[in-house]
């Protein structure tokens, strides 16, 4: 019997091991920062309860509503960018020529790279005294090339960025999600006559419906969390127009010492990254059963 017994919970045993780091590093930070969202702090100590008043003045605050829509912008544009570069890439690497893998391994390389180092690569590339747009500038008989203090330029250049470094991403599972289509139904259509196009339009959106969609997921959620490059590359700036919810949480919490309305914002933007993976699984779970 004692036998019997610990056969039932060698199982749980080994599986504490785990449970107890997640909880560790995931239950209990989060548990805490729950916690914290709903006190008022003061150099560091709790001076009052306030309930979901953090979470209230959110919604009222121009700086958070400033954050929210440039990072729904900046997500936005660069998860549409990646994923359509991300595809046009993979279609292009699914088929098999001489130097097909050197070129895959090639893609591949910006997602390898810190995130740090690519801020600070384009923060060089971008810079107006010495950067490559300057260089290319004053070569053509112009003069510098301001990037980094105008506001719509450094928005589209933290786009280009992130667009650099994460369409890999996107092209490594579009392309494994390629490789994996069965390939009798193209076989069949190339029979009964269909061109490329056609066979793209009918057959392989179809049925790549579900690894796009996983993959505009795992990917936008991440982006919304974006904060190493923009720290390096603007701090948020010029102005608030690279400002996104991570920079902004980051200078309430730690700049002017607002742990409790940080913590609540950051636990928003937590709520929002759930809704936006749930209703993502829904859409997936539509077009399986469709």
């Amino acid at each position: 019997m004692q036998g019997a017994g610990l056969d039932l919970a060698l199982p749980y045993l080994m599986l504490a091991p785990a449970l107890l780091v997640v909880f560790a590093v995931l239950v209990y930070p989060l548990w805490e920062g729950l916690k914290a969202s709903t006190k008022l702090y003061r150099y560091g100590r709790v001076i009052a309860d306030v309930g979901f008043d953090n979470y209230v003045r959110l919604w009222s605050d121009p700086q958070f509503l400033n954050a929210l829509s440039v990072t729904a912008t900046f997500v936005t544009l660069a998860v549409a960018l990646e994923t359509v570069l991300g595809f046009a890439l993979a279609l292009f690497c699914a088929r098999e020529f001489a130097g097909i893998r050197l070129l895959r391994t090639i893609l591949i390389i910006p997602m390898v790279i810190t995130p740090v180092v690519v801020a600070i690569l384009f923060r060089l590339i971008y810079a107006s005294d010495a950067g490559m747009f300057t260089a290319i500038s004053l070569a053509l008989g112009g003069g510098e090339v301001q990037i980094l203090g105008d506001p719509v330029k450094a928005f589209i250049g933290l786009v280009a960025l992130d667009v650099w470094e994460w369409t890999p991403l996107m092209f490594l599972i579009i392309l494994a999600g390629l490789q994996s289509l069965p390939q009798e139904p193209f076989e069949a259509a190339r029979v009964d006559g269909a061109d490329a196009w056609r066979s793209f339009v009918d057959l392989t959106l179809p049925m790549m419906r579900p690894v796009l969609s996983i993959a505009v997921v795992l990917r936008t959620i991440d982006a919304f969390g974006t904060f190493d490059q923009v720290f390096v590359l603007t701090r948020g700036g010029p102005g608030e127009s690279t400002k996104l919810l991570s920079i902004y949480g980051y200078d309430t919490a730690f700049k002017f010492q607002m742990t409790g309305y940080a913590a609540a914002l950051f636990v928003t933007l937590g709520l929002i990254m759930l809704a936006l993976a749930l209703l993502a699984i829904r859409f997936i779970q539509k077009g399986t059963e469709e």
